[in-house]
C-alpha cells in the first residue's frame, strides 16, 4: 500500500492545477503518474481526495474525488507573539515545531532588547507548511511580519493575554495552572521575549494594557525553548479528548 502523498494548496476545490513548487515534487521527488492518489490540504480545515490526471514537464494536474472535511483537535484561537532571536534557524525549529504540536498564529516583536530587527516571513511560511504537511494538520497558522511591541500591546488581542518575563519586580503566575481556570474555547495570546527578556517598561506597558504577568516554569528557557513551552501549554489546556 502507497504512503498517503499530502500537498497544501489553498482553495484546492477552486483550482485543478498543483502550484508550480508542489507539482515539481510530486513529479521529480515522488514520481507521480497520472491515475496516482492524492490528498489535499487547504489550510482552512478541509482534506480532499484527488487523481492526479495530468503528469507532465512541470504540470501537475488533479480532479478531486472526495471532500474531507476535518475536526479541530483543540478549540479556541492559540496566539503566540514572539521576539525573533539573532540566529533565524533557532526561531524556524521553534515555528516548525510548534506548527507540529498546533496553534493559530505567531506573530514577530520588535523589542527594545531584540538582537534581530527584520525577519523573511516567505520562509518562515515555506517551514509552517512543510510542518504542516508532515503532521497532517488541516489548519495552516497564520504567520505575521514584525511588529513593534508598544504597538502589538495597544491593540490588546485575544480574550486572555498573557507576558512571560524573568523580572521579580513583578508578581507571576503559573501559566499552565492560569490556563487550567480558562475555559478551552477562549482565544489567548502569549507574549515571548528576546534573550535579554522584554524590558521593565516593556513589561509595565503589557499589564497596563491588560496583560497577565506569567511564568513558564522554574527554568530559565532559551526564547525559542519559552515559545515552544507556551504554545504545548496552550495547547494540552485546549485539546479535544
Amino acid at each position: 500500500m502507497k504512503e498517503a502523498r499530502y500537498f497544501y494548496l489553498s482553495h484546492a476545490d477552486e483550482l485543478t492545477e498543483l502550484p508550480r513548487e508542489e507539482a515539481q515534487h510530486a513529479l521529480r521527488v515522488l514520481r507521480l503518474q497520472a491515475g496516482d492518489e492524492i490528498f489535499l490540504m487547504d489550510g482552512y480545515g478541509t482534506f480532499y481526495k484527488a487523481e492526479v490526471t495530468l503528469a507532465s514537464g512541470n504540470h501537475c494536474l488533479y480532479e478531486i474525488k472526495e471532500r474531507l472535511p476535518q475536526e479541530k483537535t483543540w478549540k479556541g484561537r492559540i496566539h503566540l507573539a514572539i521576539a525573533p532571536t539573532k540566529m533565524m534557524d533557532r526561531m524556524e525549529w521553534m515555528v516548525e515545531k510548534a506548527t507540529e504540536v498546533g496553534f493559530d498564529e505567531v506573530l514577530f516583536l520588535n523589542c527594545q532588547f531584540s538582537e534581530r530587527r527584520n525577519i523573511r516571513i516567505d520562509r518562515i511560511d515555506k517551514i509552517v507548511v512543510s510542518a504542516m504537511k508532515q503532521s497532517r494538520k488541516p489548519w495552516k497558522p497564520v504567520v505575521n511580519e514584525l511588529m513593534d511591541f508598544k504597538a502589538f500591546v495597544g491593540q490588546n488581542k485575544g480574550s486572555h493575554n498573557f507576558i512571560a518575563h524573568c523580572y521579580d519586580e513583578f508578581p507571576k503566575v503559573d501559566l499552565f495552572q492560569r490556563l487550567g481556570h480558562i475555559a478551552p474555547e477562549e482565544d489567548i495570546t502569549i507574549l515571548v521575549g528576546p534573550e535579554g527578556d522584554f524590558s521593565i517598561d516593556e513589561v509595565k506597558l503589557a499589564i497596563d494594557h491588560g496583560y497577565e504577568s506569567i511564568s513558564l516554569g522554574r527554568s530559565r528557557l532559551r526564547t525559542e525553548t519559552a515559545g515552544l513551552m507556551a504554545v504545548s501549554m496552550a495547547q494540552i489546556s485546549k485539546r479535544i479528548l
